[in-house]
């Protein structure tokens, strides 16, 4: 196989109305240097055919089901021909013709960098959160992540850079997370490799976010992002440790619930009272049942 840069990795789910958008930011058609694959995880929006038929030189695989976005990036990972890999939500695009490049040049210049994101951008210009200094529960877990090189913990999984045979010796993004903490146990992982986790400035992607998640009810998607975060721990904490976090979580969200309860006929904003009333019911009902078994 002729080696190239880069291999980028687009894993879409219904949206089909931004995968055309992202695909065009690539220059597809003016670097010979990168290839690009899309994993379509059975979107019923006409999203896989569009791409068929409208970007030939994609490498596109159609899944017969939602496979989850880890086992969708992991598909194609024996067929990258890349020195990197570069991840890409569908509902990003890049802002301008260079940013893979600087990514790259970044990574050939810091060997220390395992994994890197990029800065991400909101579609009014804001600054998009992406950078986290600390895993969830880490204040809990001081002896578990002794040891650790770099300050940054991790990066939004949304667009980031790494080297394709470091991500092939650790196996890949974990399959048990199907959508949420895939990114965060994935910079772990990299970084009890030896490396560090870095921060691409210079290279700029906008990110609208939550696209493939809009057909779901919000107390459905923090169900989801709390069955992944106990995951995470359950890989990387010892039990003690979690019977601490989860102690803490209930505890947090019993009072979260009264106190929003209370204060709910005084509220000005109901519905974004309404919305934190969802999200810890939603982190209450899913930690109960794992409370009550008493195991990890």
């Amino acid at each position: 196989m002729v080696p190239l840069d880069v291999s980028i990795i687009v894993v879409t789910y219904n949206t089909a109305d931004m995968i055309g958008m992202c695909l065009d930011s690539l220059g597809l058609d003016t670097d010979p240097f990168r290839e690009v694959f899309v994993v379509d995880n059975a979107s019923a929006d006409g999203g896989a055919e569009m791409v068929r038929n409208r970007y030939p030189r994609v490498h596109l695989t159609v899944n017969k089901e939602n496979r989850g976005f880890s086992a969708a990036n992991n598909q194609v990972l024996p067929l990258c021909r890349g020195r990197y890999l570069y991840y890409l939500n569908p509902d990003a695009k890049l802002t301008g013709p260079g940013v893979v490049e600087e990514c790259v040049r970044f990574m050939d210049a810091n060997p220390q960098f395992g994994l890197a994101g990029t800065r991400l951008i909101n579609p009014d210009g804001s600054l998009q959160e992406s950078v986290s200094w600390r895993y969830p529960g880490q204040k809990f877990a001081i002896s578990e992540m002794e040891g650790l090189k770099g300050k940054i913990a991790c990066v939004l999984g949304a667009s980031m850079i790494a080297r394709t045979d470091l991500i092939r010796r650790i196996g890949g993004f974990d399959e048990e997370f199907t959508l949420y903490g895939e990114d965060q146990d994935l910079c772990l992982r990299v970084r009890r490799e030896g490396y560090e986790i870095g921060y691409i400035d210079d290279a700029v992607v906008l990110h609208y976010g939550g696209r493939s998640e809009r057909q779901s009810l919000p107390a459905e998607v923090w169900k989801k992002k709390s069955t992944a975060v106990y995951l995470f721990y359950r890989k990387h904490y010892l039990p003690e440790t979690i019977a601490r976090i989860r102690r803490a979580d209930l505890c947090k969200a019993r009072f979260r619930l009264l106190t929003l309860k209370l204060t709910m006929p005084f509220t000005r904003d109901r519905a974004q009272a309404e919305g934190k009333r969802t999200k810890y019911r939603a982190i209450y009902e899913t930690l109960k049942p794992l409370n009550s078994e008493g195991g990890n």
